[in-house]
């Protein structure tokens, strides 16, 4: 296929076409694949993020492929060589495959979509995309998202086509469109928030024209549906530089249509600058909580620490003395928490769990220096359930004060604080605490059958165990005898 660029490449451009094609050479799923579309009279090329990543020297098994066979051709040709076939995106011109193909000495399994030329447009009244189909691979690659995805490796012949300069907005890492921004952002307009992610995922700039049709268009991301939102948001908050797609998000006043407790975060500064940067303090936050992660990105922790404060503007309070108080953010904090992640349609274990979290966010700063009782330690545990490694983030994360005493003496109080939780653990069964009757006890000792009064009892019992820890069988029944006693 013919390459507009092909006489502009340099010769750092020669040698990443050669990884490219490298990189296909150990990947013979792809050839394979590519011949058999060949027999039956059509085209075949990897596409988009594929080649942006083989050129990146990141090129994983998902691969991306585009062609001139209908869907319904697709599935002919697949059929009988993937291993598993899905047709969830069929309706949007794409099949999904999975194969398992030798590289070298392993085998490795290959997660494969295959996606018909098309051309796709918004209409301003729908939030599903129109789509159509079109007869060339330009014809594809203009409506792609931005330059460095709109690129293509010709199979089996390995032949690069870059219509668009991907590739030294690839080498300049830059985020560009194809066309102009307006009509890109037009045709979809979630683009706007995939320019924030890719900006996050891969620590590119996002070109200035790009930039301010995003501002102009900001509005226009209300079309989408909170499910694709979501589901690019989360993209964005898992990626290595999640500050920087989240920066530009609140700066294009995207941030203000979809999650606009965010933006809100910027508090005008009172005239004595006594408190925070709420905005910058949550980013950080973000920031230290990554740094914390043990097993890879955690999308829980990272939501709890981008959105512990965000009650601070509903409850900032100048006091008379010149002070600015949050009195009860974490509380009003949770309950908005809740409410912005049930409208992007998060889970409802997900919702529960973040919200969880701010609410449980402030509650070490009554620690001070070890004053806590054991009962208060055994709260803190129940309270926590298996939030509690997260909690444990979180709260160290929330530090971010420039006094290096301040910092120490707040680290070692947590220090503290997670020593007495392990030496609790080990003498008693913290992880599940419960009461030393079980309802069916109960109901023997007091000599009830199952209702209300199980409830209240197993509420009493399960205060005293917090409160005094383990006890023995024998004091169990008759602290539950005299509490059943002054019950009357």
């Amino acid at each position: 296929m013919p390459n507009a660029n092909e006489d502009n490449l340099t010769e750092l451009s020669q040698v990443q076409r050669r990884a490219v094609s490298e990189l296909l050479r150990v990947s013979p799923v792809a050839d394979d694949l590519a011949r058999r579309f060949q027999q039956a009279g059509f085209s075949l090329a990897l596409v988009g993020g594929s080649v942006r990543d083989a050129l990146l020297g990141r090129l994983g098994n998902d691969l991306d492929f585009t062609t001139d066979a209908r869907p319904e051709d697709v599935l002919k040709i697949v059929r009988p060589w993937a291993d598993s076939v899905w047709e969830v995106g069929i309706a949007f011109g794409t099949v999904g495959c999975q194969k398992d193909g030798r590289v070298g000495d392993a085998v490795q399994r290959f997660e494969i979509e295959i996606t018909t030329y098309r051309s796709e447009a918004y209409d301003r009244t729908s939030r599903k995309p129109e789509v159509s189909y079109g007869d060339s691979i330009e014809e594809d690659l203009v409506r792609r998202d931005f330059t460095v995805n709109a690129m293509a490796v010709a199979l089996p012949e390995k032949e690069f086509i870059d219509p668009h300069g991907g590739l030294e907005d690839l080498a300049a890492r830059v985020l560009r469109t194809p066309g102009t921004p307006e009509d890109s952002f037009s045709d979809d307009p979630l683009r706007m928030l995939r320019a924030a992610r890719f900006a996050a995922q891969l620590d590119f700039e996002v070109a200035p024209e790009v930039i301010g049709a995003m501002k102009d268009m900001a509005d226009r991301i209300e079309i989408v549906s909170a499910e694709r939102i979501r589901d690019e948001f989360n993209k964005l908050i898992l990626s290595p530089h999640p500050r920087k797609g989240l920066a530009l998000l609140v700066d294009t006043g995207l941030a203000a249509h979809f999650v606009p407790e965010l933006p809100a975060l910027r508090l005008e500064s009172d005239e004595h600058h006594r408190h925070k940067d709420v905005y910058e303090h949550s980013l950080t936050v973000l920031e230290q909580a990554i740094d914390l992660e043990e097993n890879g990105p955690d999308l829980v922790l990272r939501l709890a620490a981008l959105l512990h404060d965000i009650g601070k503007p509903r409850t900032r309070r100048f006091e008379t003395d010149g002070r600015v108080s949050f009195h009860h953010h974490e509380v009003v904090g949770a309950k908005m928490t809740k409410k912005r992640l049930t409208a992007l349609k998060y889970s409802n274990d997900m919702v529960k769990d973040i919200g969880r979290l701010v609410e449980l966010h402030l509650r070490f700063h009554g620690y001070g220096t070890g004053e806590w009782t054991d009962s208060a330690v055994r709260r803190y545990v129940r309270d926590a359930g298996p939030l509690l490694e997260r909690l444990h983030k979180l709260t160290r994360s929330d530090c971010t004060t420039r006094n290096k005493r301040k910092a120490s003496a707040l680290s070692r109080a947590y220090d503290g604080l997670e020593e007495r939780i392990a030496q609790l653990k080990e003498q008693e069964e913290l992880d599940s605490i419960r009461p030393d009757l079980d309802g069916n006890q109960i109901m023997e000792v007091l000599g009830v059958g199952p209702g209300p009064v199980v409830g209240k009892a197993y509420g009493f019992l399960l205060e005293l165990r917090l409160e005094n820890g383990p006890m023995d069988h024998d004091d169990a029944v008759s602290a539950l005898k005299e509490w059943w006693a002054a019950q009357g």
